[in-house]
């Protein structure tokens, strides 16, 4: 079970680089990408497991609630590895 979850949450990340490589078709990818991650969060649901959240993003929404954004994106990309616009969007939906 916990291989099946490995092989499914690498084949969602390759699918994100496929996304971030090809820009002309990001769009209808980015769209494919939610559907995926919607499924993959129903099998998670299903077979019982929690995705664990690291520990600094409490930092982030420390700093959220301080009003310091621009800091809060910095650290959130620090732990995701996203880029800019991915970690604004992120920040902006952890706001609300």
């Amino acid at each position: 079970m916990d291989t099946t979850f490995s092989a499914l949450a690498l084949f969602v990340l390759a699918l994100a680089v496929l996304a971030s490589a090809t820009d002309r078709r990001t769009k209808p990818l980015e769209r494919r990408m939610a559907r995926l991650e919607q499924k993959v969060d129903r099998l998670m649901a299903h077979l019982g497991m929690e995705e664990v959240e690291d520990p600094r993003m409490a930092e982030v929404d420390a700093l959220l609630a301080k009003g310091k954004t621009v800091h809060a994106i910095k650290v959130y990309r620090e732990v995701t590895d996203a880029g800019l616009a991915e970690a604004k969007e992120a920040v902006e939906r952890r706001m609300r």
